[in-house]
Protein backbone atom coordinates (compact mmCIF):
# COMPACT_ATOMS: atom_id res chain seq x y z
CA UNK A 1 0.00 0.00 0.00
CA UNK A 2 1.31 3.43 -0.94
CA UNK A 3 2.12 5.88 1.85
CA UNK A 4 -0.23 8.87 1.98
CA UNK A 5 1.40 12.32 1.82
CA UNK A 6 0.57 15.99 1.44
CA UNK A 7 2.67 17.82 -1.15
CA UNK A 8 3.59 21.31 0.02
CA UNK A 9 4.72 23.78 -2.64
CA UNK A 10 6.73 26.37 -0.72
CA UNK A 11 7.76 29.51 -2.59
CA UNK A 12 10.37 31.41 -0.59
CA UNK A 13 12.31 34.51 -1.52
CA UNK A 14 15.55 32.53 -1.87
CA UNK A 15 14.35 28.98 -2.60
CA UNK A 16 11.41 27.18 -4.20
CA UNK A 17 10.69 23.77 -2.71
CA UNK A 18 8.41 20.78 -3.15
CA UNK A 19 8.12 18.76 0.06
CA UNK A 20 6.07 15.64 0.83
CA UNK A 21 4.80 15.34 4.42
CA UNK A 22 3.23 12.28 6.03
CA UNK A 23 0.39 12.10 8.57
CA UNK A 24 2.81 12.46 11.49
CA UNK A 25 4.24 15.69 10.11
CA UNK A 26 7.47 14.03 8.95
CA UNK A 27 9.13 15.01 5.70
CA UNK A 28 9.51 11.94 3.49
CA UNK A 29 10.76 13.62 0.30
CA UNK A 30 11.99 17.06 -0.63
CA UNK A 31 13.59 18.99 -3.46
CA UNK A 32 14.73 22.59 -3.60
CA UNK A 33 15.98 25.01 -6.22
CA UNK A 34 17.12 28.66 -5.91
CA UNK A 35 14.59 31.42 -6.41
CA UNK A 36 15.35 35.00 -7.36
CA UNK A 37 13.54 38.10 -8.52
CA UNK A 38 14.24 39.70 -11.89
CA UNK A 39 15.26 43.23 -12.80
CA UNK A 40 12.41 45.13 -14.41
CA UNK A 41 12.96 46.28 -17.99
CA UNK A 42 11.52 49.72 -17.14
CA UNK A 43 14.06 50.52 -14.44
CA UNK A 44 17.25 48.73 -13.44
CA UNK A 45 16.58 49.34 -9.72
CA UNK A 46 13.14 47.73 -9.78
CA UNK A 47 12.50 44.10 -8.85
CA UNK A 48 9.76 41.74 -10.01
CA UNK A 49 8.90 38.05 -9.90
CA UNK A 50 8.33 35.83 -12.91
CA UNK A 51 5.33 33.60 -12.21
CA UNK A 52 6.26 31.30 -15.09
CA UNK A 53 9.79 30.93 -13.71
CA UNK A 54 8.43 30.08 -10.25
CA UNK A 55 6.11 27.46 -11.74
CA UNK A 56 8.98 25.98 -13.70
CA UNK A 57 11.07 25.82 -10.54
CA UNK A 58 8.26 23.93 -8.83
CA UNK A 59 8.11 21.63 -11.85
CA UNK A 60 11.85 21.00 -11.64
CA UNK A 61 11.48 20.09 -7.96
CA UNK A 62 8.53 17.78 -8.58
CA UNK A 63 10.31 15.98 -11.41
CA UNK A 64 13.35 15.44 -9.21
CA UNK A 65 10.99 13.79 -6.70
CA UNK A 66 9.20 11.68 -9.31
CA UNK A 67 10.69 8.35 -8.26
CA UNK A 68 10.00 9.00 -4.57
CA UNK A 69 6.49 10.30 -5.21
CA UNK A 70 5.65 7.31 -7.41
CA UNK A 71 5.67 5.09 -4.33
CA UNK A 72 3.32 7.43 -2.43
CA UNK A 73 -0.26 8.60 -2.70
CA UNK A 74 -0.51 12.39 -2.87
CA UNK A 75 -3.71 13.12 -0.95
CA UNK A 76 -3.53 16.88 -1.34
CA UNK A 77 -1.47 19.86 -2.48
CA UNK A 78 -1.09 23.16 -0.65
CA UNK A 79 0.86 26.35 -1.41
CA UNK A 80 2.66 28.63 1.04
CA UNK A 81 4.74 31.69 0.26
CA UNK A 82 5.80 35.18 1.39
CA UNK A 83 3.12 37.82 1.82
CA UNK A 84 2.01 41.07 0.16
CA UNK A 85 3.14 40.39 -3.44
CA UNK A 86 0.67 39.65 -6.21
CA UNK A 87 -0.59 40.79 -9.59
CA UNK A 88 -3.57 41.99 -11.60
CA UNK A 89 -4.92 39.31 -13.94
CA UNK A 90 -7.48 39.16 -16.75
CA UNK A 91 -10.46 36.81 -16.97
CA UNK A 92 -8.14 34.01 -18.13
CA UNK A 93 -5.80 34.47 -15.19
CA UNK A 94 -3.06 35.96 -17.36
CA UNK A 95 -0.94 38.64 -15.73
CA UNK A 96 -1.62 42.19 -16.87
CA UNK A 97 1.57 43.43 -15.22
CA UNK A 98 4.50 41.59 -13.60
CA UNK A 99 4.47 40.68 -9.91
CA UNK A 100 6.16 43.60 -8.13
CA UNK A 101 8.62 42.21 -5.58
CA UNK A 102 8.70 43.26 -1.94
CA UNK A 103 12.32 44.27 -2.66
CA UNK A 104 11.28 46.86 -5.24
CA UNK A 105 11.78 50.49 -4.16
CA UNK A 106 9.17 51.95 -6.51
CA UNK A 107 6.45 51.98 -3.82
CA UNK A 108 8.48 53.89 -1.21
CA UNK A 109 7.21 57.23 -2.52
CA UNK A 110 3.62 55.97 -2.34
CA UNK A 111 4.06 55.11 1.33
CA UNK A 112 5.68 58.49 2.02
CA UNK A 113 2.66 60.27 0.56
CA UNK A 114 -0.12 57.94 1.74
CA UNK A 115 -1.41 60.53 4.23
CA UNK A 116 -3.16 62.30 1.35
CA UNK A 117 -5.47 59.27 1.23
CA UNK A 118 -5.50 58.11 4.86
CA UNK A 119 -3.08 58.56 7.74
CA UNK A 120 -0.73 55.68 8.62
CA UNK A 121 -2.36 55.48 12.05
CA UNK A 122 -5.84 55.16 10.53
CA UNK A 123 -4.57 52.44 8.20
CA UNK A 124 -3.03 50.46 11.04
CA UNK A 125 -6.01 50.94 13.33
CA UNK A 126 -8.17 49.22 10.69
CA UNK A 127 -5.79 46.74 9.07
CA UNK A 128 -3.33 46.02 11.87
CA UNK A 129 -0.51 46.15 9.31
CA UNK A 130 2.28 48.63 9.88
CA UNK A 131 3.79 51.07 7.41
CA UNK A 132 6.11 48.99 5.22
CA UNK A 133 6.87 50.21 1.72
CA UNK A 134 6.21 46.80 0.18
CA UNK A 135 2.59 46.60 1.40
CA UNK A 136 0.03 45.46 -1.16
CA UNK A 137 -1.91 48.71 -0.70
CA UNK A 138 1.04 50.73 -1.99
CA UNK A 139 1.51 48.43 -4.98
CA UNK A 140 -2.12 48.87 -6.00
CA UNK A 141 -1.97 52.64 -5.53
CA UNK A 142 1.21 52.72 -7.65
CA UNK A 143 -0.51 50.72 -10.38
CA UNK A 144 -3.58 52.96 -10.21
CA UNK A 145 -1.44 56.08 -10.57
CA UNK A 146 0.91 54.74 -13.24
CA UNK A 147 -1.23 52.22 -15.16
CA UNK A 148 -4.87 53.14 -14.43
CA UNK A 149 -6.11 51.29 -17.49
CA UNK A 150 -4.90 48.00 -16.01
CA UNK A 151 -7.15 48.32 -12.94
CA UNK A 152 -10.08 48.98 -15.24
CA UNK A 153 -9.29 45.93 -17.38
CA UNK A 154 -8.39 43.63 -14.49
CA UNK A 155 -10.62 40.71 -13.58
CA UNK A 156 -8.89 40.22 -10.21
CA UNK A 157 -5.92 40.87 -7.98
CA UNK A 158 -4.31 37.60 -6.92
CA UNK A 159 -1.62 37.24 -4.26
CA UNK A 160 1.24 34.90 -5.21
CA UNK A 161 -0.30 31.91 -3.43
CA UNK A 162 -3.57 32.52 -5.24
CA UNK A 163 -1.78 32.98 -8.57
CA UNK A 164 -0.26 29.54 -8.06
CA UNK A 165 -3.55 28.08 -6.85
CA UNK A 166 -5.24 29.45 -9.96
CA UNK A 167 -2.65 27.75 -12.16
CA UNK A 168 -3.23 24.54 -10.24
CA UNK A 169 -7.03 24.60 -10.22
CA UNK A 170 -8.39 27.36 -12.45
CA UNK A 171 -10.18 28.82 -9.39
CA UNK A 172 -10.01 32.46 -8.32
CA UNK A 173 -9.55 32.73 -4.55
CA UNK A 174 -7.86 34.86 -1.90
CA UNK A 175 -6.03 33.11 0.93
CA UNK A 176 -7.12 35.02 4.01
CA UNK A 177 -3.69 34.86 5.66
CA UNK A 178 -2.28 36.58 2.55
CA UNK A 179 -5.02 39.22 2.65
CA UNK A 180 -4.05 39.78 6.28
CA UNK A 181 -0.63 41.04 5.14
CA UNK A 182 -2.00 43.54 2.61
CA UNK A 183 -2.95 46.62 4.68
CA UNK A 184 -6.29 46.40 2.85
CA UNK A 185 -8.23 44.21 5.28
CA UNK A 186 -10.35 45.22 8.25
CA UNK A 187 -8.56 42.79 10.52
CA UNK A 188 -11.34 42.77 13.10
CA UNK A 189 -14.05 42.05 10.52
CA UNK A 190 -11.89 39.64 8.43
CA UNK A 191 -13.02 41.40 5.26
CA UNK A 192 -11.54 43.98 2.90
CA UNK A 193 -12.06 47.41 4.43
CA UNK A 194 -14.58 49.61 2.58
CA UNK A 195 -12.91 52.70 4.10
CA UNK A 196 -9.42 51.81 2.91
CA UNK A 197 -10.61 50.71 -0.54
CA UNK A 198 -12.65 53.88 -1.00
CA UNK A 199 -9.78 56.12 0.10
CA UNK A 200 -7.38 54.37 -2.29
CA UNK A 201 -9.87 54.12 -5.15
CA UNK A 202 -9.53 50.34 -5.33
CA UNK A 203 -12.72 48.41 -6.23
CA UNK A 204 -13.72 45.47 -4.00
CA UNK A 205 -14.53 43.42 -7.10
CA UNK A 206 -10.80 42.86 -7.67
CA UNK A 207 -10.55 40.47 -4.73
CA UNK A 208 -12.01 36.97 -5.21
CA UNK A 209 -13.67 35.01 -2.42
CA UNK A 210 -11.72 34.73 0.80
CA UNK A 211 -10.80 31.19 1.79
CA UNK A 212 -9.69 30.05 5.23
CA UNK A 213 -6.59 27.93 5.78
CA UNK A 214 -7.55 24.31 5.27
CA UNK A 215 -10.41 25.11 2.91
CA UNK A 216 -10.78 23.11 -0.32
CA UNK A 217 -10.02 25.29 -3.39
CA UNK A 218 -10.34 22.82 -6.27
CA UNK A 219 -8.46 19.98 -7.93
CA UNK A 220 -5.26 19.82 -9.95
CA UNK A 221 -6.01 20.47 -13.61
CA UNK A 222 -4.43 18.67 -16.53
CA UNK A 223 -2.17 21.41 -17.95
CA UNK A 224 -0.36 22.12 -14.67
CA UNK A 225 -0.45 18.42 -13.70
CA UNK A 226 1.49 17.67 -16.87
CA UNK A 227 3.98 20.45 -16.13
CA UNK A 228 4.55 19.14 -12.59
CA UNK A 229 4.50 15.49 -13.59
CA UNK A 230 1.65 14.74 -11.18
CA UNK A 231 -1.72 13.00 -11.57
CA UNK A 232 -4.75 15.17 -12.26
CA UNK A 233 -7.55 15.51 -9.75
CA UNK A 234 -5.48 15.92 -6.57
CA UNK A 235 -7.33 18.18 -4.08
CA UNK A 236 -5.75 21.60 -3.62
CA UNK A 237 -6.14 23.02 -0.11
CA UNK A 238 -5.71 26.65 0.93
CA UNK A 239 -2.70 27.69 3.02
CA UNK A 240 -1.14 31.10 2.35
CA UNK A 241 1.37 33.29 4.18
CA UNK A 242 4.37 31.28 5.37
CA UNK A 243 4.79 33.05 8.72
CA UNK A 244 1.42 31.96 10.05
CA UNK A 245 2.07 28.32 9.23
CA UNK A 246 5.54 28.50 10.74
CA UNK A 247 3.96 29.62 14.01
CA UNK A 248 1.45 26.79 13.99
CA UNK A 249 3.88 24.17 12.73
CA UNK A 250 6.36 25.03 15.49
CA UNK A 251 3.80 24.12 18.12
CA UNK A 252 3.41 27.69 19.35
CA UNK A 253 0.81 28.14 22.05
CA UNK A 254 -1.11 31.38 22.76
CA UNK A 255 1.03 34.14 24.31
CA UNK A 256 4.28 32.29 23.51
CA UNK A 257 6.61 34.62 21.55
CA UNK A 258 7.96 33.11 18.37
CA UNK A 259 10.72 34.47 16.15
CA UNK A 260 10.55 33.36 12.53
CA UNK A 261 14.09 33.99 11.36
CA UNK A 262 14.66 34.16 7.63
CA UNK A 263 15.26 36.88 5.05
CA UNK A 264 13.03 38.82 7.44
CA UNK A 265 12.82 38.25 11.15
CA UNK A 266 9.21 38.34 12.28
CA UNK A 267 8.54 38.29 16.01
CA UNK A 268 4.94 37.37 16.78
CA UNK A 269 2.56 35.89 19.31
CA UNK A 270 -0.76 34.10 18.80
CA UNK A 271 -3.34 36.23 20.56
CA UNK A 272 -7.13 36.16 20.97
CA UNK A 273 -7.27 39.96 20.85
CA UNK A 274 -5.25 42.90 19.68
CA UNK A 275 -5.43 46.63 20.32
CA UNK A 276 -4.51 47.99 16.90
CA UNK A 277 -4.49 51.67 17.99
CA UNK A 278 -1.79 50.71 20.53
CA UNK A 279 0.19 48.96 17.79
CA UNK A 280 0.44 52.11 15.72
CA UNK A 281 2.44 53.82 18.49
CA UNK A 282 5.42 51.56 17.77
CA UNK A 283 7.52 51.73 14.63
CA UNK A 284 7.93 48.35 12.96
CA UNK A 285 4.82 46.89 14.57
CA UNK A 286 2.24 44.95 12.63
CA UNK A 287 -0.63 42.54 13.13
CA UNK A 288 -1.68 39.76 10.78
CA UNK A 289 -4.38 37.12 10.87
CA UNK A 290 -3.42 33.82 12.46
CA UNK A 291 -3.82 30.61 10.48
CA UNK A 292 -6.63 29.73 12.89
CA UNK A 293 -9.82 31.81 12.52
CA UNK A 294 -10.41 33.97 15.58
CA UNK A 295 -6.75 34.53 16.48
CA UNK A 296 -4.40 37.40 15.64
CA UNK A 297 -0.64 37.62 15.26
CA UNK A 298 0.60 40.99 16.57
CA UNK A 299 4.28 41.41 16.05
CA UNK A 300 7.32 43.24 14.81
CA UNK A 301 9.33 42.62 11.65
CA UNK A 302 12.65 43.72 10.22
CA UNK A 303 15.15 42.69 7.54
CA UNK A 304 17.52 40.10 9.06
CA UNK A 305 19.13 37.32 7.03
CA UNK A 306 18.70 39.64 4.06
CA UNK A 307 21.30 41.84 5.78
CA UNK A 308 23.57 38.85 6.35
CA UNK A 309 23.22 37.82 2.69
CA UNK A 310 24.37 41.31 1.73
CA UNK A 311 27.36 41.09 4.09
CA UNK A 312 28.34 37.71 2.61
CA UNK A 313 28.20 39.01 -0.96
CA UNK A 314 30.08 42.16 0.00
CA UNK A 315 32.93 40.59 1.98
CA UNK A 316 33.05 36.99 0.77
CA UNK A 317 31.21 35.58 -2.24
CA UNK A 318 27.54 34.71 -2.62
CA UNK A 319 28.31 30.99 -2.57
CA UNK A 320 30.70 31.01 0.41
CA UNK A 321 29.47 28.44 2.95
CA UNK A 322 27.80 30.10 5.93
CA UNK A 323 29.99 28.07 8.27
CA UNK A 324 33.03 29.96 6.96
CA UNK A 325 31.48 33.26 8.07
CA UNK A 326 30.39 31.76 11.41
CA UNK A 327 33.85 30.37 12.13
CA UNK A 328 35.51 33.72 11.44
CA UNK A 329 32.99 35.57 13.62
CA UNK A 330 33.28 32.99 16.39
CA UNK A 331 36.98 33.82 16.68
CA UNK A 332 36.03 37.41 17.54
CA UNK A 333 35.10 38.24 21.17
CA UNK A 334 31.66 39.44 22.15
CA UNK A 335 31.32 43.13 21.34
CA UNK A 336 33.43 42.66 18.18
CA UNK A 337 36.25 44.77 19.66
CA UNK A 338 34.05 47.86 19.51
CA UNK A 339 32.79 47.38 15.95
CA UNK A 340 29.03 47.98 15.80
CA UNK A 341 26.51 47.80 12.98
CA UNK A 342 23.25 49.63 12.44
CA UNK A 343 21.40 47.11 10.28
CA UNK A 344 18.47 49.08 8.83
CA UNK A 345 19.61 48.84 5.22
CA UNK A 346 16.12 49.45 3.83
CA UNK A 347 15.97 53.09 4.91
CA UNK A 348 19.71 53.69 4.91
CA UNK A 349 19.34 55.96 7.95
CA UNK A 350 22.77 55.82 9.60
CA UNK A 351 23.05 52.21 8.43
CA UNK A 352 26.42 50.50 8.36
CA UNK A 353 29.40 49.86 10.61
CA UNK A 354 30.96 52.08 13.26
CA UNK A 355 34.14 51.65 15.27
CA UNK A 356 36.07 50.05 12.40
CA UNK A 357 39.88 50.25 12.71
CA UNK A 358 42.85 48.97 10.73
CA UNK A 359 42.74 45.89 12.96
CA UNK A 360 39.15 45.07 12.04
CA UNK A 361 38.58 41.98 9.91
CA UNK A 362 35.59 40.79 7.97
CA UNK A 363 34.93 38.47 10.91
CA UNK A 364 34.48 41.59 13.07
CA UNK A 365 32.04 43.01 10.51
CA UNK A 366 29.98 39.82 10.32
CA UNK A 367 29.89 39.43 14.11
CA UNK A 368 28.84 43.07 14.43
CA UNK A 369 25.97 42.35 12.01
CA UNK A 370 24.85 39.38 14.13
CA UNK A 371 25.02 41.47 17.31
CA UNK A 372 23.32 44.48 15.71
CA UNK A 373 20.41 42.35 14.55
CA UNK A 374 20.18 40.79 18.00
CA UNK A 375 19.99 44.15 19.76
CA UNK A 376 17.17 45.05 17.40
CA UNK A 377 15.43 41.81 18.42
CA UNK A 378 15.89 42.75 22.09
CA UNK A 379 14.22 46.12 21.58
CA UNK A 380 11.38 44.62 19.57
CA UNK A 381 10.72 41.86 22.11
CA UNK A 382 10.39 44.49 24.83
CA UNK A 383 7.92 46.36 22.63
CA UNK A 384 5.88 43.22 21.94
CA UNK A 385 5.74 42.43 25.66
CA UNK A 386 4.23 45.88 26.21
CA UNK A 387 1.70 45.42 23.41
CA UNK A 388 0.79 41.86 24.40
CA UNK A 389 0.92 42.28 28.20
CA UNK A 390 3.17 39.26 28.77
CA UNK A 391 6.67 38.54 30.04
CA UNK A 392 8.79 36.28 27.88
CA UNK A 393 10.47 33.44 29.77
CA UNK A 394 11.88 31.84 26.62
CA UNK A 395 11.81 32.49 22.88
CA UNK A 396 10.78 29.87 20.34
CA UNK A 397 12.94 30.22 17.24
CA UNK A 398 12.03 28.84 13.80
CA UNK A 399 13.20 29.37 10.24
CA UNK A 400 16.46 29.24 8.36
CA UNK A 401 18.22 31.65 10.72
CA UNK A 402 17.80 29.15 13.55
CA UNK A 403 20.50 26.98 11.97
CA UNK A 404 23.15 29.57 12.87
CA UNK A 405 24.32 28.31 16.29
CA UNK A 406 26.53 31.33 16.95
CA UNK A 407 23.66 33.72 16.28
CA UNK A 408 21.37 31.66 18.55
CA UNK A 409 23.90 31.87 21.37
CA UNK A 410 24.29 35.62 20.90
CA UNK A 411 20.50 35.95 21.14
CA UNK A 412 20.39 33.96 24.38
CA UNK A 413 23.21 36.04 25.89
CA UNK A 414 21.72 39.40 24.89
CA UNK A 415 18.09 38.57 25.80
CA UNK A 416 19.03 36.75 28.99
CA UNK A 417 16.45 33.99 28.40
CA UNK A 418 16.66 30.52 26.80
CA UNK A 419 16.32 30.26 23.04
CA UNK A 420 14.27 27.18 22.07
CA UNK A 421 14.98 25.83 18.59
CA UNK A 422 13.28 22.98 16.78
CA UNK A 423 15.92 20.58 15.47
CA UNK A 424 15.78 20.11 11.69
CA UNK A 425 12.36 21.71 11.70
CA UNK A 426 10.46 22.69 8.57
CA UNK A 427 7.79 24.47 10.54
CA UNK A 428 6.17 26.38 7.68
CA UNK A 429 5.85 23.24 5.61
CA UNK A 430 4.68 21.16 8.58
CA UNK A 431 2.07 23.74 9.56
CA UNK A 432 0.70 24.03 6.04
CA UNK A 433 0.56 20.23 5.77
CA UNK A 434 -1.40 19.99 9.03
CA UNK A 435 -4.08 22.29 7.65
CA UNK A 436 -4.13 20.32 4.40
CA UNK A 437 -4.53 16.99 6.25
CA UNK A 438 -7.46 18.51 8.08
CA UNK A 439 -8.81 19.99 4.86
CA UNK A 440 -9.07 16.60 3.18
CA UNK A 441 -10.81 15.16 6.23
CA UNK A 442 -7.98 13.01 7.57
CA UNK A 443 -8.19 14.85 10.91
CA UNK A 444 -11.03 16.77 12.51
CA UNK A 445 -8.85 19.86 12.93
CA UNK A 446 -5.30 21.10 12.31
CA UNK A 447 -4.77 20.86 16.08
CA UNK A 448 -5.56 17.14 15.96
CA UNK A 449 -3.06 16.77 13.14
CA UNK A 450 -0.46 18.67 15.17
CA UNK A 451 -1.06 16.38 18.16
CA UNK A 452 0.55 13.55 16.15
CA UNK A 453 3.89 15.39 16.14
CA UNK A 454 6.55 14.78 18.79
CA UNK A 455 8.43 18.05 19.18
CA UNK A 456 12.10 17.98 20.12
CA UNK A 457 13.85 21.23 20.90
CA UNK A 458 17.45 22.31 21.25
CA UNK A 459 18.10 24.97 23.91
CA UNK A 460 20.61 27.79 23.93
CA UNK A 461 21.00 29.13 27.46
CA UNK A 462 22.61 32.48 28.35
CA UNK A 463 26.37 32.11 28.77
CA UNK A 464 26.29 28.33 28.20
CA UNK A 465 27.32 26.03 25.40
CA UNK A 466 24.72 25.55 22.64
CA UNK A 467 24.79 21.76 22.53
CA UNK A 468 22.23 21.24 25.32
CA UNK A 469 19.04 19.53 24.18
CA UNK A 470 15.58 19.08 25.54
CA UNK A 471 12.34 17.37 24.66
CA UNK A 472 8.77 18.58 25.12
Amino acid sequence: MKQDVILVLDCGATNVRAIAVDRQGKIVARASTPNASDIASENSTWHQWSLDAILQRFADCCHRLSSELSTRQIRGITVTTFGVDGALVDENGELLYPVISWKCPRTAAVMANISRLMTPQQLQDISGVGAFSFNTLYKLVWLKENHPQLLERAHAWLFISSLLNHRLTGEYTTDITMAGTSQLLDIHQREFSPDILQAAGIPRRLFPRLVEAGEHIGTLQSTTATLLGLPTGIPVISAGHDTQFALFGAGAQPDEPVLSSGTWEILMVRSAQVNTPLLSQYSGSTCELDSHAGLYNPGMQWLASGVLEWVRKLLWTADTPWQTLIDEANAIPAGADGVKMQCDLLTGANAGWQGVTLNSTRGHLYRAALEGLTHRLQKNLQTLETIGHFQATELLLVGGGSRNALWNQIKANVLGIPIKVLDDAETTVAGAAMFAWSGIGEFTSPEQARAQVHYQYRYFYPQTEPELTGVE
